[in-house]
């Protein structure tokens, strides 16, 4: 009896069962299949006849479903690949890469059109000899990256849909769900109806239905987030990845993968094209495109940009304590002639603090130990870690003084006292918004629907704005707050937090940067639009520090009923002089238990994954013990 390796979409490897030899003539790699599993039946994917030996008793394949391979011979390939890069059994990565509606079937539904809103935005102007080094690519079917700088994300559009209009059977991925309207509009009007979405806010019917396109080549170009990466197009002729810095590509949950890394395997593995764009790239790939591995494409400034102007709030006058007068007398000026503005600041909420002027105590989160934020709508103080929320108490916990003040700001408070200094309505946007559907839909309606005349939200709002939004001026209160976070990555990330908020606003317009620090290198390259010049600082600080690129990072998560910070180094004695130990952090869990964070750095991947896996084997059993892997975290 021939053996064959079955993966289930559970957290388990590959199993292996007996195929009757009715069944052998029509079993290719690929293809659905009945097993059983734990006593019950479950449809899973055949990798392959198995290399291992049988045991005595061996489990039967017990029907074929279809008469087509479900995954392709490179898809397998790169389920495989998934599984070793980031250290997950491989049916965990299948449950990701098949949506659930292929193992348990669903019923046909007609799913509801949605009507497309109209942009008033024409595409720009592309160089074709840029053009024609993708198209010369896809043509002779080899695979290669390409970095796209766009000056707009505009220009990331115009580009993509140039290339598109002489392709077949492409993926475009993008960062968010509020990314793809936009987006689909322009598509549905360059190339019709071969357009599907494919995405999370699917429900069943929908994405039984984008399947089914796909597969039968109804539809050749997908647009959707993530996991649209696992399209099951069968000659996949270009791969396009739009804002590829975005964090949004990274999967929290286990298998924590990149979407923007997986889409370069896959490219290089189907032979096409991979198009990355962003109007700020990730440091990793501007450093891939310097050293060759990746084609950097970086169009002539042609174009107008907004005039950034870095204000100095060590000797500005204030119209309040986090607002200088200069922004408040240029809104005043700008809403005069009917012109729209945008507000960002980098915390939610109302006040950021509650404190005692007399001893100096700050209402704390008694599980976590951080500061509770209040929240003015819901007259509440909440922990923006772990959810809990609390009533502001009248009298100071430590020593009963009643001189309890609230310091600081979040959204709340910019909107109410924007609306007191200008006499204006300001819309909200940020994610407390989600709590209350309607306060929610509204709101992003207004944005949306291009009315809404000034905006305050969060940097998470930027995403939710359409290219050439008609906002002639904007100002980010508080970058410095997101420059001096806790990562290497930070100042990266306010580079690129500033540079899409300037993507919003037009050309002839301004936004205003409040800072303490204007001595800081990454205002004076942010003001000049120079992230050439930014991008070679950071890489010389991370090349000392060993930090990406330089290094690959490995971060690993223990969740556990007690602090196992010893027994974890204990575990790790006699690792590899080529790996680099950081930690283990630990701190208590909302729910009680601990979790220990430990950060794994080396400049061989090898290395890292060999301590990973001796970590794995040291704690095999425990059922006390979680352990999450991350290969190449985001944030550490």
């Amino acid at each position: 009896m021939d053996c064959y390796d079955v993966v289930f979409p559970v957290n388990l490897s590959p199993l292996t069962y007996g195929c009757d030899e009715s069944l052998v003539d029509i079993l290719k790699p690929g293809m659905l299949v009945t097993a059983q599993l734990k006593n019950k039946n479950m449809k899973g994917i055949v990798l392959g006849k198995s290399m291992a030996a049988p045991g005595k008793t061996v489990k039967g394949i017990s029907k074929v479903h279809g008469e087509e391979p479900v995954l392709s011979a490179n898809m397998i390939t790169l389920l495989t690949w998934m599984s070793e890069y980031y250290l997950v059994h491989q049916g965990l990565v299948l449950k990701n890469m098949l949506p659930r509606e292929v193992f348990t079937g669903v019923r046909k539904r007609t799913a509801k059109k949605k009507v497309l809103k109209k942009f008033d935005a024409d595409l720009q102007e592309i160089d074709e000899h840029d053009v024609a080094k993708v198209m010369n690519t896809m043509a002779s079917k080899t695979y290669a990256t390409f970095l796209v700088h766009a000056p707009s994300t505009l220009y990331e559009y115009s580009f993509l849909i140039k290339i598109l209009s002489g392709a077949e059977n492409a993926i475009v991925l993008v960062p968010e769900l509020s990314n793809i309207q936009a987006l689909h509009y322009f598509l549905k009007q360059h190339l019709g109806h071969r357009i599907c979405l494919l995405h999370g806010d699917l429900n069943r019917g929908q994405r039984f239905e984008a399947i089914e396109r796909i597969r039968t080549g109804k539809a050749d170009i997908v647009l959707g987030t993530r996991s649209a990466v696992f399209a099951p197009l069968r000659q996949v002729s270009l791969i396009a990845v739009l804002n590829e810095q975005s964090s949004s590509y990274k999967q929290e949950n286990s298998p924590c993968y990149n979407g923007r890394d997986v889409a370069v395997m896959r490219g290089f593995l189907e032979k096409t094209p991979v198009l990355l764009t962003s109007v700020c790239p990730s440091i990793e790939s501007f450093y891939n495109a310097r050293t060759g591995k990746y084609f950097l494409i970086d169009p002539a400034e042609k174009k107008q940009k907004p005039k950034i102007r870095i204000i100095d709030m060590r000797f500005e006058k204030l119209a309040r304590p986090y607002i200088s007068q200069t922004i408040i007398n240029a809104s005043k000026k700008y809403i005069e002639d009917q012109k729209k503005i945008l507000f960002v600041v980098n915390r939610r909420g109302y006040a950021t603090l509650l404190l005692c002027m007399e001893c100096g105590f700050a209402e704390e989160c008694g599980v976590c130990r951080i500061p509770l934020v209040f929240h003015k709508q819901q007259m509440m103080l909440k922990c923006h870690y772990c959810g809990s929320s609390f009533r502001p108490p009248s009298i100071c916990k430590k020593c009963g003084s009643h001189q309890m003040e609230m310091l600081g700001y979040g959204t709340q408070r910019v909107q109410e006292d924007l609306e007191a200094l200008l006499e204006i309505t300001a819309v909200r946007v940020d994610s407390d918004m989600k709590r209350k559907k309607s306060e929610e839909h509204h709101s992003i309606g207004m944005v949306l629907e291009n009315s809404a005349k000034v905006i305050v939200g969060t940097k998470l709002m930027t995403g939710k704005l359409r290219p050439l939004s008609g906002y002639m001026m904007g100002a980010f209160l508080n970058p410095d707050l997101s420059l001096h976070i806790p990562d290497f990555r930070s100042a990266e990330r306010t580079f690129q937090e500033i540079i899409s908020v300037a993507d919003k606003i037009e050309p002839a317009g301004e936004l205003f940067i409040q800072t303490r620090m204007p001595q800081e290198s990454l205002y004076k390259h942010v003001k000049n639009y120079r992230y050439d010049l930014f991008c070679t600082e950071e890489l010389q600080k991370r090349k000392v520090l060993r930090y990406p690129p330089y290094a690959r990072l490995l971060l690993i998560r223990f969740q556990s009923k007690q602090d196992i910070s010893e027994e974890i180094l204990e575990k790790l004695s006699g690792v590899d002089e080529g790996v680099q130990i950081l930690g283990p952090a630990c701190s208590r869990h909302p729910r009680g238990k601990y979790v220990a964070k430990l950060l794994l750095k080396s400049s061989v991947r090898g290395l890292l994954h060999a301590t990973a896996r001796k970590v794995h084997a040291s704690f095999y059993g425990k059922r006390d013990i979680v352990i999450r892997f991350d290969m190449d975290p985001i944030s550490v």
